[in-house]
């Protein structure tokens, strides 16, 4: 297991629950919250799995799309639950195209984020 992104998927978990527990507006809580889902998914692939960055990025944002178009056909309603607050919360409830923009810019951010631990590793190395 890597520690560092087992530690930022700790995190990032905590702000995302806080986030849905009490967090009530048009911003932080539908768009800021699925720019760190895809960062929450990232790190658990980055911490548990063997894969490079670009895999389990590309898996997160894999991941990401298929919850949004689970939700564009309404598979909790199909599924019986749409009115599971658990399923509501890992799921989401309804398909929004701006989710799509979040989870992109939650991919930018993760690339930001290599790449400055890239260059802090390489930097350190001299």
């Amino acid at each position: 297991m890597r520690k560092a992104y087992a530690v930022a998927a700790i995190f990032l978990f905590v702000v995302e629950v806080v986030i849905a527990l009490f967090v009530r507006d048009r911003f932080a809580r539908p768009y800021l919250g699925d720019v760190l889902a895809v960062m929450l998914v990232y790190a658990v692939l980055r911490a548990a799995t063997p894969l490079g960055p670009a895999s389990a990025l590309g898996l997160a944002l894999g991941i990401a799309l298929v919850i949004e178009v689970a939700q564009a056909f309404n598979l909790l309603g199909a599924l019986g639950l749409a009115d599971n607050q658990f399923a509501r919360f890992v799921l989401g409830g309804a398909f929004d195209m701006l989710d799509m923009a979040a989870y992109l810019a939650g991919g930018v951010v993760v690339v930001a984020v290599e790449s400055g631990l890239r260059r802090a590793r390489r930097g350190q190395g001299r």
